[in-house]
């Protein structure tokens, strides 16, 4: 008689652990969204070297007339669109957005003092805040009107109250429009600043302004600063300076209205329960910087070399905006947002001299 034994199961042989050094482990969130140092690097090269191409070219006969920060933006336009988007250098492109941008803004804070202030006097003074605080919120009622994006509306109102694209590429920290609007801001006021620039040396007999009105009419309402002074010592020294002044201790009101907005946008995130955009903290070191030019004589070798790094970064952080904005979504704004930058133009202008004659 055979006897037929049951059959075992096959017995699987346990697989070997893998080797601790060529084991592969898939790669945490947070390292595949930090970018490699070469691809940061190799966009902030790239906008660092436009800067210096813009800086380089704005010191010619031909181009004396743009400032360094509106010439890189138009190169990273052009490159953006016709080379593409540049993904091998967005990183790098980022960092010059929001971090080199944000130390142009504290440095900046050293070309301003208390003195300026008080040079300015009460009734400057006076007259500098009521048309920048006028002017933004006629700007923002304005562009609600034309039905522009109320973010790109006040990117208008800030450049045009305050001081041109330094004022758009602060505000828009906390305002976080996208790149496209931000550019069209630059290029509302650069535009409508320019041509007060060209047409305020002709007025002031036209007006009735005596040298120093003059010199605070172009301080509180011409956009830029570079505008400012080509405006003031076209009619006389004087007046240049008056100007100047004027217009510094406006850019000082640039700290106050970015905190502002930024508590703004805040409470407003909070009420909507979307993400709370972050305290605008730069501004804090902008201020430091005002108040450590104010107790400390910078020798004035290492104020100017302060001022040519400071217009640097600025140009540096717009040829990186320039990168990043696509003239299709430029051009889909339409007419509007440029309406509403010529309106908040003739606004302060017309503000800004009606208080002086009043005041005066």
């Amino acid at each position: 008689m055979s006897i037929t034994l049951p059959e075992l199961p096959p017995v699987e042989t346990p697989a070997p652990p893998p080797c601790p050094n060529t084991a592969r482990r898939s790669p945490s969130p947070r390292a595949t969204a930090e970018p490699r140092p070469p691809a940061l690097w190799r966009g902030v090269l790239l906008t660092i070297g436009i800067a210096s191409v813009a800086m380089a070219l704005t010191r010619t006969p031909w181009l004396a007339a743009l400032s360094p920060m509106m010439l890189a933006m138009l190169i990273g336009i052009a490159l953006r669109n016709t080379a593409g988007a540049m993904n091998w250098a967005r990183p790098g492109i980022a960092f010059s957005i929001k971090r080199l941008l944000r130390l142009a803004i504290v440095l900046l804070g050293l070309q301003l003092t208390a003195a300026q202030l008080i040079a300015v006097g009460g009734r400057g003074l006076a007259i500098i805040a009521a048309t920048l605080l006028t002017t933004f919120l006629f700007t923002t009622w304005a562009g609600r009107r034309l039905g522009v994006d109320r973010k790109l509306s006040q990117l208008i109102a800030a450049g045009t109250s305050i001081c041109g694209a330094s004022a758009v590429m602060a505000t828009n920290t906390v305002t976080r429009a996208p790149d496209e609007d931000a550019a069209y801001a630059v290029a509302c006021v650069t535009v409508f600043g320019s041509l007060l620039m060209l047409l305020y040396p002709l007025l002031p007999t036209v007006v009735g302004l005596d040298v120093p009105s003059y010199g605070l009419w172009a301080g509180a309402s011409i956009h830029e600063v570079a505008q400012v002074v080509a405006a003031g010592y076209q009619n006389s020294s004087r007046a240049g300076e008056a100007a100047t002044i004027a217009k510094l201790a406006r850019v000082m009101l640039l700290a106050p209205m970015v905190l502002a907005l930024g508590m703004i946008a805040r409470r407003s995130a909070a009420e909507h329960a979307a993400p709370r955009p972050p305290l605008p903290w730069f501004v804090f070191g902008f201020i430091a910087m005002i108040v450590l030019g104010s107790v400390v004589e910078i020798p004035a070798p290492l104020q100017h070399q302060l001022a040519l790094l400071t217009s640097f970064l600025l140009a540096t952080a717009l040829a990186a905006m320039g990168l990043d904005t696509d003239l299709r979504r430029l051009a889909a704004e339409g007419f509007r947002p440029a309406l509403l930058g010529a309106l908040a133009t003739a606004f302060i202008a017309v503000f800004s001299l009606a208080l002086i004659k009043l005041i005066g």
